[in-house]
């Protein structure tokens, strides 16, 4: 699963991965544990080009009838996306990039569960392949929501755990965000395990359990505590 990420790049280099220079965002700041429930950076077509904008990390459904339904649909199987029927329609139309240049996961059990950080051996900025929605309330608000898809892990991350997030190859992202394409069965090829030999991973503080912890100390390396 994927249940906490990093995305420590400054504005202008987000800007530049993704080929968009005429966005603002005056409350982007890098994030060092960014977790469910908070607004989130991503990228979606709008036909035209790229934009960036901010989404709350849990998907609601736009015929949902309450919005807390949100935070059991922070992430979403790649495997059963046509077969769901809140993630039915946004596979097919309602597709985005989240942005990210790491992700925590938690190896082991018990007491002894050790968070991880893992990346791209690069340490490049990737994107996690998501999909969005947008709710409104009985009172009229609308609410903009996402959901991190993930995959079987790759051999690397089975020793930590069994998913993780559908990392898109960079000459595959603009399929995935080509708003025409709405045959599932040429989207799924996308989706796959990204390949173990250009990741890496390393432990880190439990700091990161915690949400009220987002600075550089998240994601400096311990030694292993078992």
């Amino acid at each position: 699963m994927c249940g906490r990420y990093t995305i420590t790049v400054t504005l202008e280099e987000l800007m530049l991965r993704y080929d968009m220079y005429d966005t603002f965002m005056p409350r982007y700041s890098p994030k060092y544990n960014v977790a469910p429930g908070q607004q989130v950076m991503a990228i979606v077509h709008d036909g035209q080009r790229n934009k960036l904008g901010e989404l709350r990390w849990g998907l609601i459904p736009e015929w949902a009838k309450d919005e807390k339904v949100g935070y059991q649909m922070l992430n979403a199987r790649s495997e059963t996306l046509a077969d769901k029927p809140a993630f039915r329609k946004p596979f097919e139309r309602k597709r985005c990039l989240i942005p990210a240049d790491s992700f925590y996961d938690w190896k082991g059990g018990g007491k002894h569960k050790q968070p991880m950080r893992i990346m791209l051996r690069s340490k490049e900025l990737f994107s996690m392949a998501g999909l969005y929605d947008t709710w409104t309330s009985p009172e009229g608000v609308r609410i903009s929501t996402c959901t991190v898809i993930t995959t079987e892990s790759n051999e690397m991350m089975k020793d930590i755990h069994e998913r993780m997030p559908v990392i898109l190859p960079r000459e595959k992202e603009a399929a995935w965000l080509d708003r025409s394409r709405k045959n599932v069965d040429q989207l799924r090829p996308l989706l796959q395990p990204y390949p173990s030999e250009l990741m890496m991973a390393y432990p880190v503080s439990s700091r990161v359990g915690n949400v009220r912890n987002d600075d550089e100390q998240c994601i400096e390396p311990i030694s292993l505590l078992f």
